[in-house]
């Protein structure tokens, strides 16, 4: 993302804004989340593009935080970007995520964290579809999802 397209995102902080609410050791993180999700939650990694379990899913239902359980997206928001990764319009809920700046690998981009526990979810860039004109794209490593009920 271009650095003016940075600042027009309404909600970006500096990583000492960011007081999440679910605190945990780095032991108790990395125990809890194994170390593939630890790697992507804790430690800002990235999946391979197109080996994530929900890069194709189009089942209904809502997208948590893998770390903390805290609703991110919902499945009306999904749309295929063709970048590898599962792609949201928006958050289920404005709170629910923080932005901060990124200026790592040299170049400037906007990094979605979970406002709950901190964990690292993914980038966001402007270059999505309406009516937001964004792209959350996340990993699936930070990701569960939870179908809605039928019936």
């Amino acid at each position: 993302m271009a650095a003016a397209a940075v600042g027009s995102l309404t909600n970006m902080s500096s990583h000492a804004d960011v007081t999440p609410e679910v605190v945990k050791s780095d032991e108790e993180w990395r125990s809890h989340l194994g170390d593939e999700r630890y790697d992507v939650l804790r430690r800002g990694g990235t999946e391979p593009p197109w080996s994530g379990r929900y890069v194709h899913n189009h089942d209904d239902g809502t997208y948590r935080c893998g770390a903390c359980g805290n609703v991110l997206f919902r499945s009306e928001t999904k749309f295929e970007s063709g970048s590898g990764w599962p792609s949201f319009t928006e958050p289920a809920v404005a709170d629910a995520v923080v932005l901060l700046e990124d200026r790592s690998h040299g170049i400037a981009r906007t990094e979605v964290r979970c406002r709950r526990c901190g964990g690292h979810l993914g980038h966001v860039f402007d270059d999505g579809p309406a009516p937001t004109g964004l792209r959350y794209c996340m990993n699936s490593l930070s990701l569960d999802f939870e179908p809605f009920a039928l019936g």
